[in-house]
């Protein structure tokens, strides 16, 4: 052969060689890449919406029926409708994936999945929390990465989508008997109820279940407006006149004051409740050698987790408020509330609210006199967390400037708020005397655990958690042998659980009540409700809506032979 010739060859050869490898690596890319787009489809379409069902096994081996139905629609088209078929699947499933991401933030903190309709304003609070949790940058960081994420996760799944919808296009009579088959293999499998862990079906049929619900719940968020509209209307004290309202209070001092948080598990979670029992039965030995006596009961609270205001307008409107359309609704009614049954009856009425830090046009709808909050209560200190002061500051600044002085009976209501995430850092109870204007708590404030240094460890969040509600409560019971007497009646209150981070999975939206008088008639009055002697409800003690128990106080304390008893004349 010649020269020249077998040189052609040769460097043909070479050429084919060269070309070989990079069409050997497309060809590896682009299995890997059909691998990867299926894989992250499985994924989407078996993903649960709540945190702990990741843990499951059986959640891994299912086959997800909407995966064929899906190849089966695109192989009904051609071309470009195909694909914009394929990306508009792809983007589906992504806003899918997305709205189970946000399940699960909202199942771990409110214990309940996120509401298409009346939730996106919490988003908010949610900055809020990080904020004070990581600070601004850090905030700043995750709002961010949240972009990112949701953009990532967009383009992804279309991508997956259309790569999927490209193979299949290329392949359609064995994707299309694939489609068939598999379809098939999942009607047999669920007539069967084959299940392999965990009680969980094969036969997935999960994400259109999932659309489905959320479809359904979005109808039933639009239909509550009128649900609302009857439940408010029921008022069975909205014509009682004043002065057949709270006749057996005239002259007390009444305080409703709500501790952040302070849910059952507090009391009956062994990780939480040691300390908390030991504050509660301590206290209420103190409280018995200066003349008070107390019971208590359970509420169970309409919001968990968070959503405090929730918790505060279905106590004193007596209606379910249980999301933020009920509660404009609220705002914009006329309902009687419990601030406004005191104020018919004569009382005095306020709100103390250390957690405000801008104006309160609700206090208008409550029925208040006036509202005392974190701009006008003199506090020269340290934010603690959340909390834009103390509790115990709150307690004392109320004791020197409104209840010291003389002063006509008066209802107070009044959240707490130094037991609100993210529990750190805590203040510590001091002397009444050492308060003073805050300075005091300059230091405390610097000695103490930043968030930081708590959340990467679901134990010390725990910990910190318990600390700060046996901080407000031994705050209250002090207050109360320091400067209560025979016209102070205290009701107090948790507004909700704690986020599942602290009470863990199953917990019930309990709360613990309880009322606290030295006037023994005051607790005559509820003796027939069952609750339990003392600070610390019995397990078994009643359990009651959270609405319910504005009817039931106003029953208990309402028209009675002393009627006519005029109110007490302010204290000298």
């Amino acid at each position: 052969m010649p020269g020249s010739v077998r040189e052609a060859l040769a460097a043909r050869f070479r050429r084919t060689e060269k070309t070989e490898e990079p069409s050997r690596f497309r060809r590896i890319a682009g299995h890997a890449l059909t691998v990867a787009a299926f894989v992250l489809i499985f994924a989407a379409l078996i993903m649960p919406n709540v945190i702990s069902r990741l843990e499951r096994p059986g959640t891994y081996v299912r086959l997800p029926v909407e995966g064929f139905i899906a190849v089966g629609l695109i192989l009904l088209l051609r071309g470009r409708w195909q694909r914009i078929m394929a990306g508009a699947l792809g983007a589906g499933l992504g806003l899918l994936t997305l709205l189970k991401f946000t399940d699960m933030g909202f199942y771990e903190t409110l214990n309940r999945p996120f509401d298409l309709v009346l939730d996106w304003e919490l988003f908010d609070d949610a900055q809020s929390f990080l904020k004070d949790s990581v600070g601004e940058a850090g905030a700043i960081g995750a709002l961010i990465g949240v972009v990112i994420l949701i953009i990532a996760i967009l383009a992804l799944m279309s991508l997956a989508a259309m790569r999927v919808a490209k193979v299949a296009a290329g392949h359609r009579r064995a994707a299309a008997g694939t489609a068939i088959t598999g379809t098939a293999v999942w009607v047999v499998l669920l007539l069967l109820g084959v299940q392999i862990f965990n009680n969980i079906p094969v036969a997935a049929r999960s994400s259109a279940i999932y659309v489905y619900d959320r479809a359904g719940a979005v109808k039933a968020g639009l239909r509550d407006e009128k649900d609302f509209t009857k439940e408010a209307a029921n008022d069975a004290f909205d014509a009682t006149p004043g002065d057949q309202l709270l006749t057996s209070l005239r002259g007390k001092d009444v305080f409703f004051t709500f501790v952040e948080s302070y849910g059952r598990s507090a009391i009956e979670d062994p990780k939480l409740s040691p300390g908390t029992v030991e504050v509660l039965d301590e206290s209420a030995e103190s409280l018995k050698k200066a003349g008070y006596a107390a019971q208590s009961g359970w509420l169970t609270s309409s919001t968990y987790g968070g959503g405090s205001w929730l918790a505060h307008s279905t106590f004193l409107s007596g209606v379910w408020i249980n999301n933020q359309q009920r509660y404009r609704n609220l705002m914009a009614s006329d309902r009687l509330t419990m601030t406004m049954a005191f104020k018919k009856a004569g009382f005095d009425t306020m709100s103390v609210m250390p957690g405000a830090t801008r104006a309160f046009p609700e206090g208008s709808f409550y029925g208040y006199n006036r509202v005392y909050d974190s701009r006008n209560t003199g506090y020269v200190g340290p934010k603690f967390g959340w909390a834009p002061q103390p509790d115990q500051y709150t307690l004392s600044w109320f004791e020197k400037n409104v209840h010291g002085p003389d002063h006509a009976p008066m209802m107070v209501e009044m959240p707490l708020v130094s037991s609100h995430t993210p529990w750190a850092p805590i203040p510590q109870f001091i002397d009444w005397d050492d308060v003073g204007d805050g300075s005091v708590y300059k230091q405390i404030q610097k000695d103490g655990k930043r968030p930081k240094s708590i959340w990467k460890d679901p134990a010390k969040v725990q910990r910190e958690y318990s600390r700060s509600i046996q901080y407000t409560l031994t705050t209250i019971t002090s207050w109360l042998e320091n400067y209560g007497d025979e016209n102070t009646v205290m009701v107090f209150l948790g507004d909700h659980q704690a986020a599942k981070i602290v009470t863990g999975e199953g917990a019930s939206r309990d709360v613990p009540i309880t009322i606290v008088a030295k006037d023994k008639k005051v607790l005559d009055k509820i003796s027939g409700w069952g609750w339990t002697d003392g600070l610390k409800p019995a397990p078994a003690a009643p359990v009651w809506k959270m609405n319910e128990f504005r009817d039931k106080f106003l029953t208990a304390y309402g028209p009675s032979g002393d009627v006519n008893r005029a109110l007490s004349p302010p204290k000298r």
